[in-house]
C-alpha cells in the first residue's frame, strides 16, 4: 500500500515523481510529513499505512520497491534526453533542466573548465539571462559554490549545499549582493568529472602493470533556490547519479566541439586570410565549413597584367582527409594559375592530370576565371561546376557555360571556356554546391531560390558586394540554417565591377 506522497521538500519540481515510500507512525508531536530514505531501517512490528491499520513486513517491502522503481524510472528518462544531444550546448542546457527537476530549483548555472587546459571554457545558464550571468561572474570565485569546486575544493557525494546565504555570516558582500539583486537565497553544486584509469608502472619481476583510478575534472554545475532551501537526501541522491552519468556524455561533446573548432579552423587556414586589391573590382566571400570538415574553397589571385585569377571548388568527402585534399588542390591551382592563367581551361587540365595521378579515388569540382577588371570580363572554364549569377540593377540571370564533366571522372578532361561581360556596377556570384544542397531541396527548386534571392537583393545594398553576399546567403538559408551544422560547406565569392 502507497501512503499519501511526502511533502514538497525545497519545492521539488512535480514534474520528477516523487517515490511512494511507507511512512512510519510517529508520535503525536511529531512531523507527519517527513519521508522515510530508502535505506532507512524501521521495526516493523510499529509501522502503519493509516492510523490504527497495521502493515505487514512485505508490504513495507514492496512499498520500498516501488520507490526505488520510481527513481530509476525518472533517471532513466532524463538520461534517455540527455543522451539524445548531440552538441555541447544542448547537452549542458539538458543536464541544467535536469537537475532542477532533480533537486526543486528554478534557476542554475554550468561551468566548464577541462583540467586539461584545452578548453574551450564556457558557462551556459537556466533561467539567467546573459546579464545575469555577467553579475554573478563579478563575485569573486572562492566565494561561489561552483568556483570552490572548480578552485579543487573537495566535495564529497551528497554536494555543497548553502540552504540559507543571507543566514551566512560568512557570505561575501559582493556574493550577497549579487544574490538579492538577482533574486535567489539557496544553492546546491556539484562537481562534473569523469573517471578513467591509467597505468602506474611494472609492479614486481612479473612485469604486470598496476592500474590506477583517476578522476579527471570537467566542471562543476550549481542550482539556485528562491528560497532558504536545500535538497533532501534523496534528492541529492539522484541527483549525484544523475550528473555521475552526465559527465562522460558531455565529455564526448566537448571533444567533439574541439575537433570541429580545430577542423574549421584548418579549413579556414587554407583558405585567403584577405582578399586581395584591385582596381576595377570589389571582392567579397563567405565561407560555412561542415562540423566534420569539408573539402569547399575559394580563392582570388592577382595576376600579371592587373589580371585578377578566381576559382571556387570543392573535393568530395570529408573530414580531415577531404579537408587536406582541398588545401593540395587549392595551391596547385594557384601555381598553374600564374603559369598559365590567361588559358583557364588549361589550368583545368593541369588540374585534372594532378588529381587523377596523385588522388585517383577521389574527384572534384572546380570553376576558374581569367577576370580582366578594365575590360570588365571574365573568362571561365568550369569542371561539373555550377554555373556564376550575374547580378545588376537591369537583369538577374546564370552565365551560360559548357556542360563538363567533374575533375578525376574522365579518361582525359576537356571543355570550351565562355566569357562573361558585365557592366558597371553589376555583380557576378560564384558559389559552390553545397549553398544550393543545404536548401534541402530538389536542384531545381534551389537554383530559383538563389535566383530570387539575388534578384531581391535591395538597390542600395548592390553597390556593396559584402551586402550582395550577405543578403543571398540569409535568404537562400533562412532561419540559420547558415550557421546551423550541416555536412555540406558553403562558398560565395563576389566580384563587383567598378
Amino acid at each position: 500500500m502507497n501512503a499519501p506522497h511526502p511533502a514538497k521538500v525545497a519545492g521539488i519540481d512535480s514534474t520528477v515523481p516523487s517515490p511512494a515510500h511507507t511512512v512510519a507512525s510517529a508520535a503525536p508531536d511529531a512531523s507527519p510529513a517527513a519521508p522515510q530514505s530508502a535505506t532507512d531501517t524501521a521495526d516493523t512490528a510499529n509501522v502503519t499505512d493509516h492510523p490504527g491499520t497495521p502493515c505487514a513486513p512485505g508490504a513495507l517491502l514492496q512499498d520500498r520497491l516501488a520507490g526505488w522503481v520510481s527513481d530509476l524510472t525518472t533517471l532513466h528518462e532524463l538520461t534517455e534526453r540527455l543522451v539524445r544531444t548531440d552538441s555541447l550546448a544542448d547537452g549542458l542546457q539538458e543536464l541544467l533542466r535536469a537537475g532542477a527537476a532533480l533537486v526543486g530549483a528554478r534557476r542554475g548555472l554550468v561551468t566548464l573548465e577541462p583540467a586539461d587546459g584545452l578548453g574551450p571554457d564556457t558557462t551556459a545558464g537556466l533561467g539567467l539571462a546573459r546579464a545575469d550571468l555577467g553579475h554573478i561572474e563579478t563575485v569573486p570565485r572562492d566565494a561561489l559554490p561552483h568556483g570552490r569546486i572548480l578552485d579543487g575544493l573537495p566535495v564529497g557525494e551528497g554536494g555543497l549545499a548553502e540552504p540559507d546565504l543571507f543566514a551566512e555570516q560568512r557570505l561575501d558582500p559582493r556574493h550577497r549582493e549579487v544574490a538579492a539583486r538577482l533574486g535567489y537565497a539557496a544553492s546546491y553544486a556539484l562537481p562534473l568529472s569523469t573517471e578513467g584509469t591509467a597505468n602506474t608502472g611494472a609492479a614486481g619481476s612479473t612485469g604486470s602493470n598496476e592500474r590506477t583510478q583517476r578522476t579527471a575534472r570537467l566542471g562543476a554545475a550549481v542550482w539556485f533556490y528562491d528560497e532558504p532551501a536545500e535538497p533532501d537526501e534523496r534528492q541529492r541522491h539522484l541527483a549525484g547519479l544523475y550528473t555521475r552519468y552526465a559527465a562522460p556524455h558531455l565529455a564526448r561533446l566537448l571533444e567533439v566541439e574541439r575537433t570541429r573548432a580545430s577542423m574549421a579552423t584548418l579549413a579556414e587556414e587554407l583558405l585567403p586570410t584577405r582578399l586581395p586589391r584591385v582596381p576595377g573590382v570589389q571582392l567579397a566571400a563567405r565561407h560555412r565549413t561542415g562540423p566534420r570538415g569539408g573539402g569547399d574553397w575559394y580563392d582570388a589571385l592577382p595576376l600579371p597584367d592587373a589580371a585578377l585569377g578566381l576559382a571556387v571548388g570543392s573535393v568530395t568527402g570529408a573530414g580531415p582527409s577531404a579537408v587536406a585534399a582541398m588545401g593540395r588542390l587549392r595551391a596547385s591551382l594557384r601555381a598553374y594559375a600564374v603559369m598559365e592563367g590567361e588559358d583557364p581551361v588549361a589550368v583545368l587540365s593541369d588540374l585534372e592530370l594532378l588529381l587523377r595521378l596523385t588522388e585517383p579515388a577521389r574527384s572534384a569540382t572546380a570553376l576558374f576565371g581569367y577576370c580582366e577588371p578594365a575590360l570588365r570580363r571574365i573568362t571561365l572554364a568550369g569542371a561539373g561546376h555550377s554555373p556564376p549569377l550575374l547580378i545588376g540593377q537591369r537583369r538577374t540571370e546564370y552565365a551560360e557555360t559548357s556542360v563538363s564533366a567533374p575533375l578525376g571522372m574522365l579518361a582525359c578532361w576537356e571543355a570550351p571556356s565562355v566569357e562573361v561581360r558585365a557592366e558597371p556596377g553589376e555583380t557576378v556570384l560564384l558559389y559552390t554546391d553545397g549553398l544550393l544542397h543545404r536548401t534541402g531541396g530538389p536542384a531545381d527548386r534551389a537554383f530559383a531560390r538563389l535566383h530570387a534571392a539575388a534578384a531581391g537583393v535591395p538597390r542600395a545594398a548592390r553597390q556593396d558586394p559584402e551586402a550582395v553576399a550577405e543578403h543571398v546567403l540569409r535568404t537562400v538559408l533562412p532561419d540559420g540554417r547558415a550557421e546551423a551544422d550541416s555536412e555540406e560547406d558553403v562558398v560565395l565569392l563576389a566580384v563587383r565591377f567598378d
